[in-house]
């Protein structure tokens, strides 16, 4: 769970399928497609994925096959997160309802069945199966063997930091729910207005129009799927880069995170 930050870390906010716009931002922050059509830095930089690379946009499976492939290499991190931790027990044959932007991803299998047959989809529906399933709840990275960043989909409390069980991989997936409203959506508490200390949170799973920094944590969610941004936070350069979204994927006018703020 502890991994040392190397030659700098590149933090991607949610991708829900943006491949474009995910390839564009890997583009502006210096990656380059080798001989073996993996994107590298020439600094040796990594990226780290806040999970939901997949649902709701256009190219899950791009998405997911980009960090089937990158994590493999030892090129790229990615956490667990909501959307994934779905779209792992409907690939594992459990009884998940599709929705919220997830039924694209079966969608998307059908016509890669059509074009790739039975076989190959069902062998590669078992490599994302395993990648989602093994991703951690949280990452933590250090620098001179000191914990300097945290990285999480929707939230940790201070305490759960450096531990894995059941109660906290929900808690980082799903963030601090306290109920549902009248419409059926979560209630959020603001977990990160409880952090303490000088150990930096990079979360997203929330949409924001632009990052929210709150008590040393930075969510870097900015919500390309709703027509927003795809947002990278560069460490230990403290940078924002940013690629706008070249639509509104999600069919989402009337109640959109983006631009309800």
């Amino acid at each position: 769970m502890r991994i040392d930050v190397g030659n700098g870390l590149d933090f991607i906010g949610d991708i829900h399928a943006c491949y474009d716009e995910f390839l564009e931002l890997l583009s502006k922050l210096g990656y380059q497609k080798n001989d073996n059509g993996l994107y590298t830095h020439p600094n040796g930089r990594k990226i780290v994925s806040l999970g939901d690379v997949m649902s709701r946009g256009p190219e899950s499976i791009k998405c997911m096959m980009f960090f089937l492939e990158h994590v493999k290499a030892g090129l790229a991190y990615m956490i667990d997160s909501n959307h994934g931790w779905k779209i792992a027990r409907w690939l594992d044959g459990r009884k998940v309802q599709l929705r919220h932007g997830d039924e694209n991803v079966e969608i998307e299998f059908m016509e890669y069945e059509k074009k790739y047959g039975k076989q190959k989809t069902e062998t590669l529906k078992k490599k994302f199966k395993t990648l989602l399933m093994e991703s951690p709840s949280h990452y933590i990275f250090t620098q001179n063997n000191k914990d300097k960043v945290v990285c999480t989909h929707a939230g940790i409390k201070d305490e759960y930091i450096g531990k894995e069980n059941s109660q906290i991989k929900n808690f980082c997936r799903y963030g601090d729910v306290s109920g549902m409203d009248e419409t059926g959506k979560p209630i959020r508490k603001d977990w990160f207005k409880e952090h303490k200390g000088d150990l930096l949170i990079i979360w997203g799973h929330d949409p924001k129009p632009e990052p929210l920094i709150v008590n040393n944590t930075i969510n870097i969610d900015q919500g390309v799927v709703f027509g927003g941004k795809l947002t990278a936070y560069r460490y230990p350069e403290q940078e924002f880069i940013f690629v706008e979204a070249a639509k509104n994927y999600s069919g989402r006018e009337i109640d959109n995170p983006i631009t309800k703020h």
